[in-house]
This record gives structure tokens, sequence and C-alpha cells, in this order.
């Protein structure tokens, strides 16, 4: 079962699905953690990707994903690139941080969606906002009790515009996404697949930190999670740290490791994009690798920033190792549409999760 159509454009799968026709299951009563303020039946969620509307957040509600991300929204449409947008990719070993190894596309997808590593190009696509948010409203009200709904938003550079530009952008998304309903605010500072400013602000720690403060201004009671792409020097990851300290809540990491995909042709599996964002579980010890040293520098220096894993989690067991390592909540971003039963197991399993 894919509950995202991959032969489908994104525009069909907005639509029309998600398609899920089975039963929806019964979902095993845990206690209520807090998650920035929200009392949620757990911390485990889907990261911002395949919730493209309200009938998709409402989908995931009822298969018991708690934290559910509202996918990333501009203040301007945006289409997506054209098919294909996510492919299977083959990885004999764990992508590792500062490698560069260039990865195949799949033959086949492996049968256990556990064993699936999936390469993934759409460019931030986004509704026009009249039409997002009136949706977001829709989808907070769609949620259940022990869930919140986090809305992820990006700004949108303007030629010529500048830094200034792009933070009033942003600033703007973020205050329309708390007013529609948001429980959270996401900004998204990363995205491998986007050739402007927007996609690589987490890799200037100046620029992010007036970023951040800037979009504290703007929400000063709704918490603000800062999502963030893959650190090979832990160096970095603490400057980036330090610089959202004081302002941002959390910070969601990682947004995927990038790396070049190749077809059978040895041509770009993605056209133009030769460098995409890669996702499953090959990147599972990267992720666990920045996440733990990003609770490490946030609990030594006093920073108070949280983090919130993401990253290769494809089993029943894989945010264990982001939790012990001191992680607020673990998200997922395509194994929900490869095992949308997933959840269920999780919180049967680990209740305190």
């Amino acid at each position: 079962m894919e509950t995202y159509r991959r032969d489908r454009s994104y525009r069909w799968n907005y639509e029309r699905g998600p398609s899920f026709s089975g039963s929806f299951p019964a979902i095993v009563d845990t206690p209520l953690k807090d998650f920035f303020g929200s009392r949620v039946s757990s911390r485990l969620g889907v990261a911002a990707g395949i919730l493209l509307n309200s009938k998709w957040v409402e989908c995931y509600s009822r298969l018991g994903f708690d934290v559910l991300t509202y996918k990333t929204v501009r203040s301007r449409a945006r289409p997506c690139y054209p098919l294909p947008n996510w492919v299977f990719v083959e990885s004999e070993k764990d992508l590792e941080s500062g490698s560069d190894e260039i990865l195949r596309i799949a033959r086949r997808r492996p049968r256990d969606p556990a064993e699936v590593t999936s390469a993934v190009c759409f460019g931030m696509p986004s509704q026009p906002p009249e039409v997002w948010r009136r949706d977001v409203s829709r989808a907070h009200s769609r949620i259940r009790r022990g869930q919140v709904l986090v809305v992820s938003v990006v700004g949108t550079p303007q030629e010529g515009g500048g830094e200034e530009s792009l933070v009033e952008d942003f600033c703007r998304c973020a205050r329309w996404a708390s007013e529609a309903g948001a429980g959270i605010v996401e900004a998204n500072f990363s995205c491998p697949n986007v050739c402007t400013a927007e996609g690589s602000i987490y890799q200037d720690p100046g620029a992010s930190g007036r970023l951040a403060a800037a979009l504290r201004d703007v929400l000063p009671s709704t918490p603000l999670l800062i999502k963030s792409g893959h650190f090979s020097d832990h160096r970095r990851l603490g400057n980036f740290y330090r610089a959202v300290s004081g302002s941002a809540d959390g910070v969601v990491l990682v947004n995927g490791v990038s790396r070049r995909v190749l077809g059978a042709d040895d041509q770009p599996v993605f056209g133009d994009y030769e460098r995409v964002g890669i996702l499953g579980k090959a990147i599972h010890p990267a992720a666990v690798s920045n996440v733990t040293a990003a609770v490490k520098c946030s609990r030594s220096q006093d920073l108070g920033v949280e983090t919130i894993a993401v990253g290769g989690v494809t089993g029943v067991e894989d945010p264990g190792p982001f939790f012990d390592a001191g992680a607020r909540g673990v998200v997922m971003g395509g194994v929900p549409m490869l095992d949308p039963l997933l959840a269920v197991r999780m919180k049967a399993a680990h209740p305190q999760w």
C-alpha cells in the first residue's frame, strides 16, 4: 500500500489522495505527554511532506500519528516539479557524514518498508495563501484529542529583494499559519531541491539567527520550530544552535541527506536536479549522529533549544536511539506513506514515546 501515488502528479495526490482504503485501526490509549505546551498521546508524528492538505491530516490523525505537520506553504502559489518526484534508490551501506557516493535508482522496491531508501524532489510547492489558510483551519478542526497540528512555512525570495524581503515573507507566512490554527509553526530553513536562498539558510548562522529572532517577534506565544538540513561538521551544527538560541523552541533535524541520484543511463533521475534529498533506512545513522550531537550541545551550553528528530525511521524500534539521545519527539517523512499503520505498532510497543 502506498498512500501517496508516486506514478501520479502532486496535484493529483493533493486533490484525490490519500490512497488509503483499509479500515482505520483501534488506537491504543497512552499517557498524555507535553509537546511544546500541547498534551499529546505520543511524541510520534509525520514530518512536513505527505500531509498535503486537511484530507491528509485527517487520515493520518485517524491512523494514530499525533504530531501532524502540514506540508510547507508559501505566500504565493508555487507549482511542483514535474514527475518523477519520488523514487526508490539502492544503497548498499549507510550514508555517512562527509561521503559523497552516487546512488542509483532501484530496480524494484523492497517488500519490507523498513528496508526502503528513497530520493525526493518536489521543490516546495504551495497552494495560494487564500487556499491553504482556509484549509489549515479545516485541518485544525479535524485532528483528535491528544494531537497537535504543526504548519511548516517557508519564505520566497523576490528578485532584488535581499535578506530583508525574505525575512518579511517568512514572517508573513508564519503569522498566517498561527492565525489559521497551527498549534506549532515550523520555519523551513532547508531544502536540498531548490536553487534559491530559502533552501540553504541553515548553513549561515548569522542569517539563521536574524530570521529566527524576527519570527519570534511575530509569534510571541506560538511555539516555533526550525527545520534544518544535515550537518557533516558538528562544529557548524553548534554554531547554528547557538545562533537560534533564545528565539526557537526547537529544531527539526535532519531534513534529509543530499546525494547525487542517477538512473541506469547515468543521467540524473530528476533532470536538472542531480543532487536531491535522500530519506529512509540509509540515513538513520547519520541522523542519529546529528541529533545526539545537537542535544549534547544544547544541554551542555544551556541553549534551551530542544531537538525533534527526523531521518531514517522505518521500523518500530528506530525512534529508540533518538529518544535515548534526548530528542523531544520523532517525526517521519517517507515511511508513513509505505506503512501507514506504523504509529499504531510503535505506540503499542512503546507507550512512553
